[in-house]
């Protein structure tokens, strides 16, 4: 079974290339799988920079990550604290 987490970007910048490198890296260093969308777009994969980039996620805009693997329960915990401590 999968982790949803959905986080609206207070950040006035939208997610820029340092949070979203920070953010990339943090999602890099799990196991699951992890797909990432903007407000229902298509979905990305969240562990690869140029496509998160892409997304080009806005203030206010909801990013939505999908966790699936072993350590998806840790990786979504992480991640939403990320989230909203940087953006």
């Amino acid at each position: 079974m999968s982790q949803e987490i959905i986080h609206k970007i207070n950040d006035p910048r939208g997610m820029h290339a340092r949070p979203a490198g920070q953010l990339v890296k943090l999602l890099s260093s799990f196991e699951s799988k992890v797909q990432m969308s903007v407000a229902g777009g298509a979905a990305i994969d969240g562990k690869r920079l140029l496509l998160v980039m892409k997304l080009a996620a806005s203030q206010g805009d909801e990013l939505k990550l999908v966790f699936d693997g072993p350590d998806e329960e840790k990786a979504a915990l992480d991640t939403a604290e990320f989230l909203k401590a940087n953006m």
